[in-house]
């Protein structure tokens, strides 16, 4: 079944032309991913389709039978709504029937043919586990409590909430604009989870790029005011882009050695034209207007790195407290130069508490916090809070500086011009106002106001939400090679498995448990701890079991003899495991490579513990008493 199809949709924001002619439409069950540029029209493109501004031309049909739900980046809610009555209402009919049903249980003297005639409502309708399934979700999606007021919450908590609302309502057609934005690593994996679990069909607009791959049976990216389709996940985008842009350049190429060779021609004079056709001429000039493959340009960031002295950033059983809610006890850290750490953990369990405090924003309840005298602290903000809306774009980076030294090269001397040309602002943006720019376009704007400080301690705070492919993938070159200490929240899994080597994982219990590695190797650990637990609950089981239903008897001497040295293996083993274990936890190696072939080697101990002790475990019960 077609949900919709858009037919030569244009859109132009003042002298600025998003997209020209696009074309496209969704049946019933796919599930497709946009991407593009900061600034390309992809937010737009979702707001014209779902009826919220209109287009400059062309038109939007949809089936007349198809119900929609579209997700704003910026959700609004009734002043008096609760978090749970927000999310119910998105289904108008069911939230009466189950409210006036309730209503009239609570009454002292219900009306018990109305109560049967609403019981026969709920009945057909499937509102029995409305409430327990809404529910369901706004705890998966982190929200802790369900009757708080909406007017009370954050920004990203609402996000949530509205979140939780289209989904409930089950509608035929989703709008997701970056879904993912504001949710930790749990929730965006169980966001992923029940998406590619729906039928629903989806149109979303996110910059994860794991999310794009699971979620994904197509892309759409715009790209220079056009659109290209790409069927399959964005795995499969990105082999596809490869071979077109190799056409496009090898036709290009092919188009510039014909006009090279016909404008030759004409520039041999007027008697040589004469003997060609006026055709001729006509044709080389539309050869000339053609349009050609441009090569994209790339941000490219080449700032310099402070000193750094002994002494970066050190905390000494530091603790902090907020509500009554212990988020974080006893916690010791001595920054080194090159650490990369990701901090993990469910929502509200203090981890840009945590951040703050390291910035030295916040001071810890107990413990002392000690800062070095060279160090230059780069802190992003989740919720851009330095940036003023009234200002221009270059006005921004001068609050900062006129230009940076990046101590480099014959162009040592960057000046604000040019490093907003390196992050592909053009020209005529350069005095927009703050406030015009694209919530990417904003973000990026604040990362290049941070960077021009030329911090060797970045401290960032979800620093990749609304932030396109290509400056996620500037931001991962230039930390790369950044010196400095990294510490970042993220829920960007992709981002995190690129950009650390050690994850701090926050448990909501004041608990941070270290986690060598990126952060597949932490859910490889995480999913080996599990493992671990259940097989050793199953010896437990296995070994009462064998005790209470086996009879004894005595070992062969092959048997005995195995015994013998699985006795002495075992702890030879563990002990190998505890040095392993140790020589991770020490952070004296920040050579990712090292780290993963120690991580691997734990992983084959563990694997022939596990083996031996189970092999032990079945001699030992076999032994005569």
């Amino acid at each position: 079944m077609t949900i919709f199809s858009c037919n030569n949709l244009s859109k132009s924001f003042g002298e600025k032309l998003l997209f020209d002619e696009v074309a496209f439409g969704m049946e019933k069950g796919e599930r497709i991913g946009i991407i593009g540029k900061n600034g390309a029209g992809k937010t737009t493109l979702m707001k014209i389709i779902a009826g919220l501004v209109p287009a400059d031309s062309g038109e939007v049909i949809f089936n007349n039978k198809v119900s929609l739900e579209y997700l704003d980046q910026l959700p609004d809610f009734e002043s008096h709504d609760t978090v749970i009555n927000a999310v119910l209402k998105s289904n108008t009919l069911l939230y009466n029937i189950v409210s006036e049903y309730e209503e009239i249980c609570d009454s002292a003297n219900p009306n018990d043919k109305k109560l049967q005639e609403l019981s026969s409502q709920m009945d057909k309708f499937s509102a029995w586990n409305y409430e327990v399934e809404a529910k369901k979700i706004i705890t998966q999606l982190g929200i802790e409590d369900e009757n708080e007021f909406v007017s009370n919450l954050s920004g990203g908590m609402k996000k949530r909430v509205a979140l939780a609302r289209a989904l409930v309502m089950e509608p035929d057609l989703l709008l997701l604009d970056e879904p993912t934005n504001h949710l930790d690593v749990d929730s965006v994996q169980w966001l992923q989870d029940y998406l590619q679990n729906s039928s629903i069909t989806l149109l979303f607009v996110t910059h994860d790029r794991y999310f794009l791959d699971a979620v994904c049976k197509g892309i759409i990216e715009i790209d220079r005011e056009k659109m290209f389709k790409y069927p399959g996940s964005y795995f499969d985008f990105l082999e596809k882009k490869e071979e077109r842009i190799r056409v496009e350049k090898a036709n290009t190429e092919k188009m510039l050695g014909k006009l090279r060779e016909e404008l030759s021609w004409l520039q041999k004079g007027a008697k040589a034209r004469r003997t060609k056709q006026k055709s001729k001429i006509d044709w080389i000039k539309e050869l000339q207007n053609a349009p050609r493959y441009i090569e994209d340009k790339k941000i490219k960031i080449e700032l310099g790195n402070r000193f750094m002295g002994s002494r970066i950033i050190e905390t000494h059983n530091i603790s902090k407290s907020i509500g009554g809610k212990k988020l974080f006890t006893n916690y010791t850290y001595a920054a080194k130069p090159g650490d990369r750490i990701g901090i993990i953990g469910p929502n509200g369990s203090g981890k840009s508490t945590f951040l703050k405090t390291l910035a030295g924003f916040m001071q810890p309840d107990e413990g002392t916090l000690k800062f070095g005298n060279s160090i230059q602290i780069g802190y992003f903000h989740q919720e851009l809070e330095d940036m003023d809306p009234t200002k221009s774009v270059i006005g921004t980076l001068k609050e900062v500086a006129e230009y940076i030294n990046v101590g480099v090269g014959k162009d040592r001397y960057l000046t604000n011009r040019d490093l907003l040309d390196k992050f592909l602002f053009p020209r005529w943006q350069h005095t927009s106002l703050v406030e015009n720019l694209s919530g990417g376009e904003k973000r990026r704007l604040a990362l290049l106001k941070l960077l021009m400080a030329n911090p060797n301690v970045l401290l960032l705070d979800e620093p990749t939400n609304d932030f396109d492919l290509d400056t996620l993938s500037a931001l991962e070159d230039y930390l790369d090679d950044f010196y400095g200490v990294l510490i970042v929240v993220s829920h960007d899994r992709s981002f995190l498995d690129r950009a650390v080597q050690f994850i701090w994982a926050f448990d909501g219990k004041g608990n941070i448990k270290e986690y060598p590695g990126n952060y597949s190797y932490y859910l490889e650990r995480k999913e080996n701890e599990v493992s671990d637990y259940k097989k050793e609950n199953k010896k437990i089981d296995t070994r009462e079991k064998r005790k209470n239903d086996q009879p004894k008897k005595k070992l062969t001497f092959n048997e005995q003899k195995e015994y013998d040295k699985l006795v002495k293996l075992i702890p030879e083993l563990e002990t190998k495991r505890d040095e392993l274990t140790a020589i991770m936890n020490s952070g004296d190696s920040s050579d990712y490579k090292v780290l993963s072939d120690l991580s691997h080697q734990l992983n084959e101990i563990d694997l022939q513990i596990d083996e031996a002790t189970e092999r032990w475990l079945e001699l030992e019960d076999s032994i005569e008493v």
